[in-house]
């Protein structure tokens, strides 16, 4: 990355090089998911970009910036500003050579697809923030596929090995593909700045270590808190030893935001499963009708509804929070473990106990809800056999009613059937 300024000048020239495939579906992304986020200018500008490549070429003509100008009818400035932009967002990476006169190349590449961005926490939630619930609503239901239920039928495609003979004659050559660009998240926080408006002698560069400044920048996105906002924050998280408290900075940006958000939290607490990863409707059995619940309850009232309607607790909220900011498990999944927990835990939530059980899921890549009570029964009966095999003692804690949903109904407790019942009906 360049560290000195450069100014951009008409004469600049520029190559494109494009290092992807840009479907129709790409373009659609482009103008529903991303224009509300980038504008409209910056999206001019890549969709020009993409114009000045031939047909057939994967490199274009050299073209200086006065070119972009004129075509476009707007400053140079515009153009950086619109260019930083979609540097910003992934969708093209730039290069610079310095000479008599200063060239440029810039790579294009895909958006990401629907999925990829509906679930992109970053993406989504500025998608959300830009446009309103309504238009958001309307969006998601525009890019929602048709769910099918395959239960009842049968695989029968026939795999390549089976259709296709092998033939080893090929010589190796590169080909196009379909390329997007990891998103690169530049520091929202000025941590020069930080530390020089902190008090002097107490902090320094090694106080900041990696993983406070990973959660720094997380919160100053999740709460949209600038540099001289999170000084006022950390102030009031510096230990006698001049460290910083993670927990602390973590609770006092949380209260920050609540204060000047008449006391509600983040989006994230507030969403239900994204549309990609419920489950097809049309069965209508209790497991099924669990499932649904999972899905379009948010975090938040599921919580609120286990406490029969009482307001969850700062506390509580907190160990949700981060659930779902740093482990970042999709809502539906923070459901079954919150009602796992308080089944096994006397109704208790416990930091520790849902920190381990979700690191585990979130590196078993959980997703669903159905995944999510599939792997809770099977761990725990795991634990549950270890423990009778080592103590001959029946573990405390008693298991959530959906463990036994796939039985007969006549095989469920009374009380197993009572549970599930309240819980459906307090959903409803």
């Amino acid at each position: 990355m360049m560290n000195k300024i450069v100014t951009l000048l008409p004469a600049d020239t520029y190559n494109v090089i494009c290092r992807t495939i840009i479907s129709e579906e790409d373009k659609k992304n482009l103008i529903s998911l991303y224009e509300p986020i980038i504008g409209p200018i910056a999206l001019a500008l890549y969709f020009t970009l993409e114009h000045d490549l031939k047909l057939s070429d994967v490199i274009s003509a050299e073209y200086t910036h006065h070119h972009l100008m004129t075509i476009m009818r707007i400053s140079l400035e515009t153009i950086k500003i619109a260019r930083e932009t979609l540097e910003a967002v992934g969708l093209i990476k730039s290069y610079f050579q310095e000479g008599d006169t200063n060239s440029y190349v810039y790579e294009l590449y895909s958006p990401l697809s629907a999925k990829e961005f509906f679930y992109s926490p970053i993406f989504n939630i500025t998608l959300y923030n830009n446009i309103g619930k309504s238009e958001y609503d309307l969006l998601k239901y525009e890019y929602q596929i048709p769910k099918i239920d395959l239960k009842e039928y049968e695989n029968i495609s026939k795999p390549l090995n089976l259709i296709f003979k092998s033939s080893n004659n090929l010589e190796s050559f590169e080909i196009s593909e379909r390329s997007t660009l990891d998103l690169n998240l530049e520091t929202i926080i000025d941590f020069d700045l930080v530390i020089s408006s902190l008090p002097k002698g107490l902090i320094n560069g090694k106080n900041l270590t990696k993983k406070t400044k990973e959660l720094i920048e997380q919160l100053a996105f999740i709460y949209n808190l600038d540099t001289l906002k999170m000084v006022e924050i950390l102030r009031m998280s510096i230990t006698e030893k001049g460290n910083f408290d993670r927990e602390e900075i973590r609770k006092a940006a949380r209260k920050y935001y609540q204060y000047n958000n008449n006391g509600k939290l983040p989006t994230l607490v507030y969403r239900t499963q994204p549309e990609y990863l419920k489950s097809p409707e049309g069965d209508k059995s209790t497991r099924a009708k669990i499932i649904y619940m999972f899905e379009n309850t948010t975090p938040y009232d599921f919580l609120k509804m286990k406490n029969k309607g009482v307001e969850p607790s700062n506390r509580d909220l907190k160990i949700i929070e981060g659930l779902m900011i740093d482990l970042e498990l999709p809502p539906s999944v923070v459901n079954v473990l919150i009602d796992y927990v308080l089944r096994k835990n006397n109704n208790k939530l416990n930091k520790e106990y849902m920190d381990t059980i979700g690191i585990q899921w979130r590196r078993s890549n959980i997703k669903t809800a159905e995944e999510a009570m599939e792997i809770a029964k099977k761990e725990n009966n795991k634990i549950t056999k270890r423990i009778e095999k080592n103590t001959n003692i029946k573990p405390k804690g008693e298991n959530p009613a959906w463990f036994n949903v796939d039985t007969k109904k006549e095989e469920m407790s009374a009380e197993e059937i009572q549970e599930l019942e309240e819980l459906l009906k307090e959903y409803r």
